[in-house]
């Protein structure tokens, strides 16, 4: 098999351990939206779950814009968008913040993750160890990162605390995207190139696959305060629910073209990086009354996060 590898801007292919080559051909042309992200030129103008402190409607929602190497806020009440004042990004994507109002971004380009506080103060790098074209980010009630390593096809954990790293155990994944936890520390891990999502319990019993039908290329995810988990269905430019009881449906949405991240304010909007069409787009949970966000000029966007209450402006 081979691995395609993005270094500035480039395509290069690599040989890489594992699966056959035929295997390899057949899913390359799945992972072209991953493919596509990581050979966006850096000169051009890119889930979370819920915590205490709730998101609302009429808190500002903060985009990785992926193509202009920036993290820009788009405020609820009308109003100009703002360039949060982050240092040397190189195609952001995933973001996630504590409930201090420090704000996380995977810096996807530089193989790093940075985390500035909301209200100004110094940018810092998350101490981590090799990781290779970071994506989706999650954080834990004990101060735990969560980042999907996707070049290294796995999951690590990082301590804000102590600095260490450890890898999430995880079988089988392939370029993973999203992650987003539940109440009860159990990860969700979009697995892009094996078109499925997979649960790793938070007790340590193992990981299971999420019953879902017909999923291509599966990028954002987003849980809901009901349990219900949101799928960026990039490959078929969707965005499916599965019930916290079981059963999938597809949420009613107009001409999306390749969604990416998610994000929910907590007043039953459901938020979409609509990648390619360049534009956030707001529908209800269950679907209907879907809304262009005004911005401008965004270039794929690609993560989407709310603060907390306590980071509010």
């Amino acid at each position: 098999m081979v691995r395609t590898v993005a270094r500035s801007g480039t395509v290069t292919c690599a040989p890489s351990k594992g699966r056959g080559t035929r295997r390899w051909a057949r899913r390359l042309a799945a992972a072209v939206g991953l493919v596509a992200l990581c050979t966006l030129p850096t000169t051009t103008a890119g889930a979370t779950s819920a915590q205490d402190g709730r998101p609302s409607a009429h808190a500002p929602l903060y985009v990785s814009d992926y193509g202009n190497n920036r993290i820009v806020a788009l405020p609820a009440q009308g109003g100009d968008q703002t360039t949060v004042p982050f240092e040397g990004l190189v195609r952001p994507t995933g973001m996630v913040w504590d409930e201090a109002g420090r704000l996380y971004v995977s810096d996807t380009g530089n193989n790093r993750v940075v985390v500035r506080a909301a209200h100004g103060g110094d940018q810092s790098t998350v101490p981590t160890d090799g990781l290779s074209r970071p994506l989706g980010l999650a954080l834990d009630r004990a101060g735990n990162l969560y980042v999907a390593d996707s070049f290294n096809d796995r999951v690590v954990k990082v301590s804000l605390a102590s600095g260490t790293q450890t890898t999430v155990p995880t079988t089988g994944l392939l370029h993973p995207w999203g992650l987003a936890l539940d109440a009860a520390g159990n990860l969700y891990v979009s697995d892009f190139v094996n078109d499925r999502v997979v649960k790793v319990a938070g007790d340590g019993s193992g990981q299971s696959t999420i019953p879902t039908a017909g999923l291509s290329q599966p990028t954002g995810l987003a849980l809901s305060a009901a349990g219900d988990l949101y799928i960026s269905d990039s490959g078929n430019n969707r965005v499916v629910r599965i019930a916290e009881g079981g059963g999938q449906t597809t949420v009613p949405t107009t001409g999306l073209s390749d969604p990416l991240g998610l994000a929910l304010d907590g007043c039953g909007g459901l938020y979409i990086a609509d990648g390619f069409n360049n534009r956030v787009v707001r529908v209800q949970e269950t679907g209907g009354a879907q809304t262009t966000l005004p911005a401008t000029g965004l270039n794929t966007p690609t993560g989407l996060a709310f603060p907390p209450l306590g980071a509010r402006p």
